[in-house]
């Protein structure tokens, strides 16, 4: 091959890395983080229902990001059931699954037992905004919409006790 057309060839790969990663970048910015007014999104529930982030203004909201399948998240569905129990006067818990089926879930939800919200971010389309890459994470948003903490892996009752109360 002629040295001048394997040039261009690099050259050509070259550009469109850099400009697959700045779309990508560019993409990014969007997301939100601590500081940041939180993302309204519209999900749907086990039930079907829709369920609007904007429907709980003026309360603190706790955001939990799940998969049935994730052992941290299996470890700290207690924790957030006992956080449910104790502070749904307080805050309200909105568990969002990322990607699963209805059935996965909702075997889950039997199985432990737990009375929470469960939504459907079947796309991801949520997670991206909140730059969510894992799970379990958590986000708490005080009352006038705002995104105070944003904890990465399992949290445990006192830390979410001591964040509502904060916030609150």
């Amino acid at each position: 091959m002629n040295k001048k057309v394997l040039r261009l060839i690099v050259f050509a790969i070259v550009i469109g890395m850099f400009v697959f990663l700045g779309l990508g970048l560019k993409e990014n910015t969007s997301a939100v983080g601590v500081g940041d007014p939180a993302f309204d999104f519209e999900l749907e529930d086990l039930d079907g229902n829709l369920h609007k982030l904007s429907d709980y203004q003026g309360q603190v909201v706790v955001l939990n990001y799940f998969t049935s399948w994730c052992e941290p998240c299996i470890e700290e569905v207690d924790i957030l059931q006992a956080f449910e129990d104790n502070y749904n006067d307080r805050a309200k818990l909105l568990i969002i699954d990322r990607g699963e089926t209805k059935k996965n879930v909702k075997e889950f939800i039997d199985k432990y037992q737990t009375t929470s919200t469960y939504l459907f971010d079947y796309n991801l389309k949520v997670s991206k905004k909140y730059n969510v890459i894992a799970q379990p994470e958590t986000f708490v948003i005080d009352k006038n919409g705002i995104i105070r903490e944003h904890i990465i892996g399992p949290v445990m009752l006192q830390q979410l006790s001591e964040l509502v109360e904060k916030y609150n």
